[in-house]
C-alpha cells in the first residue's frame, strides 16, 4: 500500500508541475473567452462590409422597393441592356446582378427571377431580396382579388406565446437549446478529458518501458500497483483541474447574473422582472433557465462519470501502453477506444437532443462505454434518479472487469519488447 501511495504521489506531482497543466487549468478559460471575443469581433468586421447589388428590372414594378441598408446598396441598371449590365457588374466587381424579367403573371415572374454572381452570394441579402419581391407580389395578388391592403395589415396580429410551467414559473422559448448546450458541453468536455488524460497514462507507460526504467520499478512494485498508481495519480490531477474550472465557472455565472440583474431565487423572479424590451426579457428568461437547471446534479454527475469513465478508459490506455514499444505502434489499438466515445457524442447530439427519453437515448446512457457522455447530455432534460443509479452501477461493474483484464495484459506486456502484439496475442495474455 505504501508503494501505491508513492506512485500516486509521483504521478500526481509530475502532472500538476507540468507547464501544460498549469496553462490549461488557469489560462484555458481566458483563452476560450478571448477566442469567442475574437470570432465575434471578426464577424462584426465581416458584417460591416457594404455589398453593392445591381438591379435589372424589366417590369418596372420594384423601382422604389429596393432601399439601401447598412449592409447592401442597390444600383438601378434597368436602363441598360442585360448584357451591358452583366459586363458592368463584372468590371466594377459588384456583389451581383438581380434580373427581374417581364412575365404575364406574378406566378410566372416568381419562378423566373435570377441572381448573377461569380461567387456565392450572401444568404442574408438573398433572403431580403426574396422577402421584398414576395411581399410586393403578394400585395398585388390581394389587389387583383379586390382585397383592401390597409384592412389586411391592420388585421395582422403578432403572437408571442409565453411559456410557463404548472408551478407558475416562466421559462424561455430557448429552454431546450440551453439544456442542449449545457449537456453537450459537459459530454464533450468529458470525452476530451478521457482522451487527454488517458493518453497521458499511455505515454507514461510507454516512456518508462522504452527507457527500461519499468524493469527496475517492478522489482519492488507489483505490476497492478504500478498501473493503478499511474491511473489514480493522473486522475487526481484531472479532478483538481476540474474543481478549479468549476470554481471559475461559478464566478463567471455570478458575474453574468449580476450584470443582467437576474434574481437567483426562482420564487421572486416574476415580481422582479420589470422590462421594457422583449429581447432583454428573453435574455433574462434564458438566464433564469440556466439557474433553474440541475447544476448541482450535473456537476456531481460530471465528477462521478468523469472518474468512472476515466478509470474505464485509462485501464485500456495503460494496457495498450504496456503492450506496445512506441506510441506509433499504439495506433492499431486506438479504434476500440475512440469509436465508443465518438458514438456517444453523435448519439447525444442527434438522439438525446431530439428525444432525451427515447429508447436510443436510454439504452446508450446505460451502456458503460457510452453512458458517461450520453447520460450527462440527458441530465439537463430531467432523468429519473433510478436510471442514473443503474447507469452508474453498470459503469462500476464494467470498471472492475476492464481493470482486471487490463491488469493481466499490463503484467505481461511491460516486459515484452521488439514485437507488435496482435489482438489474438492480447487475448492469450488475458488467459495467463
Amino acid at each position: 500500500m505504501s508503494n501505491l501511495k508513492l506512485i500516486i504521489k509521483r504521478e500526481f506531482l509530475a502532472r500538476i508541475r507540468n507547464r501544460t497543466f498549469i496553462v490549461m487549468t488557469f489560462l484555458s478559460p481566458l483563452i476560450m473567452v478571448g477566442m469567442i471575443s475574437l470570432i465575434a469581433w471578426l464577424t462584426t468586421l465581416n458584417n460591416d462590409e457594404v455589398r453593392k447589388v445591381a438591379v435589372f428590372d424589366e417590369t418596372g414594378m420594384f423601382n422604389t422597393d429596393f432601399e439601401d441598408s447598412e449592409d447592401v446598396n442597390y444600383i438601378d441598371y434597368s436602363k441598360l441592356t442585360l448584357n451591358d449590365a452583366k459586363d458592368s457588374v463584372v468590371l466594377k466587381k459588384l456583389h451581383g446582378l438581380l434580373y427581374i424579367p417581364k412575365k404575364n403573371t406574378n406566378k410566372e415572374l416568381a419562378s423566373s427571377i435570377q441572381f448573377y454572381a461569380d461567387e456565392a452570394p450572401n444568404i442574408s441579402i438573398l433572403n431580403k431580396i426574396e422577402k421584398i419581391i414576395g411581399g410586393k407580389l403578394t400585395d398585388q395578388n390581394f389587389k387583383e382579388k379586390g382585397l383592401d391592403l390597409v384592412v389586411i395589415e391592420k388585421a395582422k396580429t403578432k403572437v408571442n406565446i409565453q411559456i410557463e410551467n404548472f408551478s407558475g414559473e416562466k421559462t424561455s422559448k430557448m429552454s431546450n437549446y440551453v439544456k442542449m448546450i449545457f449537456g453537450g458541453v459537459a459530454g464533450y468536455f468529458l470525452m476530451m478529458f478521457i482522451i487527454i488524460y488517458g493518453n497521458m497514462v499511455m505515454r507514461s507507460v510507454i516512456e518508462e518501458k522504452s527507457n527500461r526504467i519499468i524493469e527496475i520499478i517492478i522489482s519492488s512494485v507489483k505490476p497492478l500497483q504500478l498501473m493503478m498508481g499511474k491511473i489514480l495519480g493522473t486522475s487526481f490531477a484531472g479532478i483538481l483541474q476540474f474543481v478549479i474550472w468549476v470554481i471559475l465557472g461559478a464566478v463567471l455565472l455570478t458575474v453574468a447574473t449580476s450584470v443582467f440583474g437576474v434574481d437567483p431565487q426562482p420564487a421572486g423572479v416574476d415580481q422582479s422582472l420589470v422590462l421594457q424590451d422583449e429581447n432583454q426579457q428573453e435574455i433574462q428568461l434564458i438566464l433564469q433557465d440556466i439557474i433553474k437547471l440541475p447544476l448541482g446534479t450535473l456537476v456531481l454527475s460530471f465528477f462521478i462519470y468523469f472518474v468512472g469513465g476515466y478509470f474505464l478508459y485509462s485501464s485500456i490506455y495503460a494496457a495498450i501502453g504496456a503492450a506496445v514499444d512506441s506510441e506509433t505502434d499504439s495506433q492499431q489499438f486506438m479504434l476500440p477506444i475512440i469509436l465508443p466515445l465518438m458514438l456517444g457524442i453523435y448519439v447525444g447530439f442527434f438522439s438525446v437532443i431530439e428525444n432525451p427519453h427515447g429508447t436510443v437515448s436510454v439504452i446508450f446512457s446505460m451502456i458503460p462505454l457510452t453512458s458517461p457522455i450520453v447520460m450527462l447530455m440527458r441530465i439537463p432534460f430531467g432523468v429519473p434518479w433510478w436510471e442514473v443509479v443503474i447507469s452508474m452501477l453498470l459503469l462500476i461493474g464494467s470498471i472492475i472487469f476492464i481493470t482486471w483484464v487490463a491488469a493481466k495484459i499490463y503484467r505481461i506486456g511491460i516486459l515484452m519488447y521488439g514485437k507488435k502484439p496482435s489482438y489474438k496475442e492480447l487475448f492469450k495474455w488475458i488467459k495467463y
